[in-house]
């Protein structure tokens, strides 16, 4: 009798775990047919490159934080796109954590305490402000350091090995960093050179083996001894030295004395939105400041059909046109007013710029106010939302392709040339300070939606950020589409370069009302996305830049 029971109860329990298991795959399968085609249902990550999202996505899987995905994606960046960030640059991360709380990790380079004092007197109008006097102090591994030290669930170390195992083995020269290493000349530092020479002195192709040994050593040291290994001892002192003798004034005094700061990030209402922004001296005031200026022309998918376009688009050009003379209020709040940066921020203001825009006409460049300055490019953008529902959108760079083009040969490292960005936005420069940015990883948060955005490519940041949210979410159309629109961007001349593909009937009612056009060799604008929208994840990383998201 009590063997029949225990069959019986046996029975009952099989049946009941295939029930439940039969609903738990049958809701699996209702949620995946409402989602769209290649959704994810926990988490995903875009950076610029696959392999990168897949290491995010692998930590994820780890049971890793939104933070540990993004600061893996982000050190295997620094071996796949080199060119663009690296840990010797800074980053920003805007972090969302589980309850919704947003907060800034601002590690962003700082003018060191000796500097020349005609430093920007030798602004360079072009893109070709390279050599050591142009380092910024790197801030990249203290940020790294505080947004784990808040936010980390794995380990330290797990965060560094995939990158420290393809530094070491070497793998093919991707696509993109091969089109930059052909760009390396003779008159670029030596050192640099030879990182990427084969044994014959020749520059390295795509497809050719790329080794990055000496980072790899580096990247391991900062991994069992954590951040301090590289801001002071050894890796400091190599560092340093490599630096000086390239004619810098860096001191070891200054890597030591470097901080990070963490703080609340500023909202600003967009439609059912809040858009959670990073304060100066980041640029999410000034794509902020954009967007207020045209939700109040109550854009739509119509704001697309025949000539109605071209004013969309004449419109869009001129809101860029202000906001260009407007930079220069941009600045590290601890040596400029935060209060005028809000300012910018307020709606009234927003309503002023639009009545000094007209829809017949744009002007010359003095209307606008505009300080010409030096247009950037480079960086890279990750953006990562977790199982638990939290969120990173993080920038880093070492702002122009290479940065300063100062290879440190001992520690592997590749130096920013970050003070560049003072070029046109500063009178005058102080220790401890840190450059203007355009910058601006974006948390947006509504009742159902969550969208983690940002852009790299130094002024088309912006342009790239805008244009995806404006064509996502009042011209209706899907993440991948809204990224591969064709841009218009407005130059620090107030001149307008069209990307490839770009509407050739808005281009012609463009330069009729008046417009100044140039063209662009490179388009810089690259945008990696994740969004939730009720139970699907969709993901998205920029084909500019080759990039593909990753996610389970």
């Amino acid at each position: 009798m009590a063997r029949s029971k225990a069959r019986v109860y046996t029975c009952f329990a099989l049946t009941t775990l295939f029930v439940v298991a039969a609903v738990v795959c049958i809701a699996v399968l209702a949620r995946r047919e409402k989602c769209p085609t290649g959704a994810f249902l926990k988490a995903a990550a875009a950076a610029d490159s696959r392999k990168c999202s897949e290491v995010a996505r692998d930590i994820l899987q780890r049971g890793g934080s939104a933070v540990d995905g993004a600061i893996a994606a982000l050190l295997c960046t620094s071996v796949m796109n080199p060119q663009s960030m690296g840990i010797g640059g800074g980053s920003i991360f805007t972090v969302m954590d589980r309850s919704g709380k947003v907060k800034i990790i601002n590690s962003r380079e700082t003018v060191p305490r000796k500097f020349n004092s005609n430093l920007l007197k030798s602004c360079s109008n072009t893109l070709s402000n390279s050599g050591s006097q142009w380092i910024g102090v790197p801030g990249e591994i203290r940020g790294y350091e505080q947004a784990h030290r808040l936010y980390g669930k794995l380990p330290w170390a797990t965060l560094f090995q995939p990158t420290i195992q393809m530094a070491r083995r070497g793998f093919p020269l991707p696509p993109v960093q091969g089109r930059y290493v052909s760009y390396i000349n003779a008159n670029d530092t030596q050192s640099l050179r030879e990182l990427y020479s084969d044994e014959n002195g020749r520059l390295l192709k795509t497809g050719d083996t790329v080794k990055f040994e000496k980072l790899a050593d580096t990247l391991e040291t900062i991994a069992e001894h954590g951040a301090n290994a590289f801001y002071t001892g050894p890796i400091a002192e190599n560092l340093v030295r490599d630096i000086q003798e390239a004619g810098g004034t860096l001191t070891v005094q200054d890597l030591a004395a470097y901080t990070v700061t963490v703080s609340d990030a500023w909202a600003v209402p967009v439609g059912e939105y809040q858009m959670y922004i990073p304060p100066p001296p980041a640029g999410g005031i000034i794509l902020s400041l954009i967007l207020n200026i045209l939700k109040g022309y109550d854009m739509n998918s119509a704001s697309l059909r025949g000539e109605q376009k071209t004013l969309t688009y004449h419109r869009y050009a001129e809101a860029f046109k202000f906001a260009n003379g407007l930079k220069k209020n941009i600045r590290d709040p601890e040596f400029g007013s935060e209060e005028a940066a809000r300012r910018l921020l307020e709606e009234r203001f927003a309503e002023h710029i639009r009545s000094l825009i007209s829809s017949d006409e744009t002007h010359e460049l003095q209307y606008y106010n505009v300080t010409p300055h030096l247009d950037g490019m480079g960086t890279t953008h990750v953006s990562v939302l977790a199982e638990d529902g939290s969120a990173v959108s993080v920038t880093s760079t070492i702002n122009h392709i290479f940065g300063s083009k100062v290879f440190s040969a001992s520690t592997g490292v590749i130096l920013n040339n970050e003070l560049s960005d003072f070029c046109g936005r500063a009178d005058n420069i102080f220790p401890g300070e840190q450059p203007p940015s355009s910058m601006a990883p974006v948390v947006l948060k509504s009742p159902s939606r969550t969208l983690v955005v940002g852009a790299s490519g130094g002024s088309m940041i912006t342009t790239g950020i805008s244009s995806m949210l404006i064509n996502h979410l009042w011209f209706g159309k899907s993440l991948k589409e809204a990224i591969a629109a064709p841009v218009v961007f407005v130059d620090a001349q107030n001149a307008l370069k069209f990307e490839p593909a770009f509407d050739k009937s808005v281009i012609e009612g463009l330069e009729a009302l008046g417009h100044k056009r140039e063209n662009a060799t490179f388009f810089y604008n690259v945008v990696n996305v994740v969004e939730k929208d009720g139970d699907c994840i969709c993901a998205a990383s920029d084909a500019r830049k080759l990039g593909e998201a990753a996610g389970y």
